[in-house]
C-alpha cells in the first residue's frame, strides 16, 4: 500500500516595514496591527522595521540606507517575503522588489487576500474579485510602461506590450461582468430592503472596528449562530436577523464588514452595497472595543468611512464592548452619539441596557394610538401586533376597545 504523503503549506515568514512622516503619528500602532493582519493571513511576522522620514520615497518607498538594512535582515530571519504598511504604487512594488530580491507585499493585497479566504456567499465573492481586479488593473497599467522602458529592441518591446494588452482588456471585460452581476444583487437586496421598510420594523445597522465584537453582540441577542473569533474579519458577509425586544416588538438588526484603518479604497468601492445597510438603516449600533488601547483612534476610523459612505443623520448608539477585560470603571466617551451603553457580547453584562434603549428609540419613532374597533374590523388589530406595540385590547359591548403604539404610516392608515 503507497504511503500517504502529507502537503503542508509553505509558512511565509514576513517583515514589516513602515515609514513614519512625524512625530505623533500611530505608525507603531498601525505596524502592530499589520502584524495581526499577516497573521489572520497565515503568515509569521519574523521582523518590524521602521523609517523616520519627511516623506514616503516615491521610488522605492523606503530610503537606501533602510533598504539595506531590510535586506541584511531577509538573510537574517530567513524571510520569505516583505509587507509595506501603506499602499505602494506600481513603481514602488517593482523597484523594492528589485532591490530586496525577495516577495513584497503591501497592506492592501494582504487585507485583500484575508476578504477572499472569509467570502462565503455569492455577493461577497463577487465584491472581493472586482476589488482584487481593480488593484491589479493599476499595477498592470505600471508594469506595462516599465517593460516599454526597458524593452529597447525588435522581438523585446511589441510582444510586451501586446500580452499586458491583452491581460488588461481580459481584466476590464471581467470588471464590467463582475459590476453587472453586482448590479443584479443589489436590485435583489433593494427589494428586500423595501420589503422590510413596508413592514414598518425598525432596521439597525452594527458598524464597528474589526474585531469589536460586531458578531458576538449579533450571536448574544439573536442566537444568529454566525462565526465569532477573535481575529480581524472573522466575518465578511452581511446577516440580518430579527430581534425580539422585551415589550414584543420586533428589530432587524444587520451586521457589516469590520473598519480598519488604510481601508483600501477599492473595498469600500466594491462593498458599497453591503456597507449601504448603515445608509438605509433607521439606528446605527456603533460597536467598540473598549479594552482596546487605540479605541479612540479606531472610533474615529468608523466615522470617517461612515462619512465617505454618507451615512448622516442617524441615531447612533455607541455600545462600549468587552468592559470583562477592560473592567465596569473604564472611561468610555462618545460625543457623537446619542446614546451610550457599557456591556460585555461575551457574558451578557449590560445587555438589558442596551435593549432598554432600543426599546426607547422605537418608542420615540412611534404615535400613541386608542381606538374602538367594530367586531368586523378584527383583522385591522392583527397589523397593530405586527408592526406596533400594542398595550391593551378589551372587548366591550360597542367594540374592541385597543391601545396600542404604532409608527406614524400605520397610525394615518388606521384612521382612515
Amino acid at each position: 500500500m503507497a504511503e500517504l504523503i502529507e502537503l503542508k503549506e509553505e509558512e511565509e515568514r514576513v517583515i514589516l516595514v513602515a515609514v513614519s512622516t512625524g512625530d505623533g503619528d500611530d505608525t507603531e500602532a498601525s505596524v502592530d496591527e499589520l502584524s495581526e493582519l499577516a497573521s489572520t493571513a497565515g503568515a509569521v511576522t519574523v521582523g518590524k522595521v521602521i523609517q523616520n522620514r519627511e516623506s514616503v520615497h516615491p521610488g522605492t518607498y523606503l530610503g537606501k540606507g533602510k533598504i539595506e538594512e531590510v535586506k541584511e535582515l531577509i538573510w537574517e530571519t530567513d524571510a520569505t517575503g516583505v509587507i509595506c504598511d501603506d499602499e505602494l504604487s506600481p513603481a514602488q512594488l517593482k523597484n523594492l522588489e528589485d532591490a530586496l530580491d525577495t516577495k513584497v507585499m503591501d497592506r492592501t493585497m494582504v487585507i485583500l487576500d484575508i476578504f477572499a479566504s472569509r467570502a462565503r456567499t455569492r455577493e461577497g465573492k463577487i465584491q472581493v474579485e472586482l476589488a482584487q481586479l481593480k488593484y491589479r488593473a493599476v499595477r498592470l497599467v505600471g508594469l506595462r510602461a516599465s517593460l516599454s522602458r526597458l524593452g529597447g529592441g525588435i522581438g523585446t518591446r511589441g510582444p510586451g506590450e501586446k500580452k499586458l494588452e491583452i491581460d488588461r482588456r481580459l481584466i476590464h471585460d471581467r470588471i464590467g461582468q463582475l459590476k453587472a452581476e453586482l448590479e443584479d444583487v443589489k436590485r435583489h437586496r433593494d427589494v428586500i430592503r423595501k420589503k422590510r421598510e413596508q413592514g414598518g420594523a425598525l432596521t439597525v445597522a452594527i458598524v464597528g472596528y474589526t474585531n469589536a465584537g460586531k458578531s458576538t453582540l449579533l450571536n448574544r441577542l439573536t442566537q444568529a449562530g454566525i462565526l465569532a473569533e477573535d481575529k480581524l474579519f472573522a466575518t465578511l458577509d452581511p446577516t440580518t436577523r430579527a430581534l425580539t425586544l422585551p415589550g414584543g416588538e420586533d428589530v432587524l438588526l444587520t451586521d457589516t464588514v469590520g473598519f480598519i484603518r488604510k481601508l483600501p479604497h477599492h473595498l469600500i468601492e466594491a462593498f458599497k452595497s453591503t456597507l449601504e445597510e448603515a445608509k438605509y438603516s433607521d439606528v446605527i449600533l456603533h460597536v467598540v472595543d473598549c479594552s482596546n488601547p487605540q479605541m479612540d483612534m479606531q472610533m474615529h476610523v468608523v466615522y470617517e468611512t461612515l462619512r465617505e459612505l454618507q451615512v448622516t443623520g442617524k441615531e447612533v448608539v455607541t455600545v462600549f464592548n468587552k468592559i470583562d477585560k477592560a473592567g465596569a470603571d473604564t472611561a468610555c466617551r462618545d460625543m457623537a452619539s446619542d446614546y451610550r451603553v457599557k456591556l460585555s457580547a461575551k457574558t451578557g453584562e449590560g445587555v438589558d441596557e442596551l435593549l432598554k434603549v432600543l426599546e426607547k428609540i422605537l418608542r420615540s419613532r412611534r404615535i400613541y394610538f386608542e381606538k374602538i374597533f367594530s367586531y368586523q374590523e378584527a383583522g385591522r388589530i392583527q397589523k397593530i401586533r405586527r408592526n406596533g406595540q400594542l398595550l391593551s385590547e378589551e372587548y366591550m359591548e360597542d367594540g374592541i376597545h385597543v391601545k396600542a403604539y404604532v409608527p406614524v404610516e400605520l397610525f394615518e392608515e388606521l384612521y382612515r
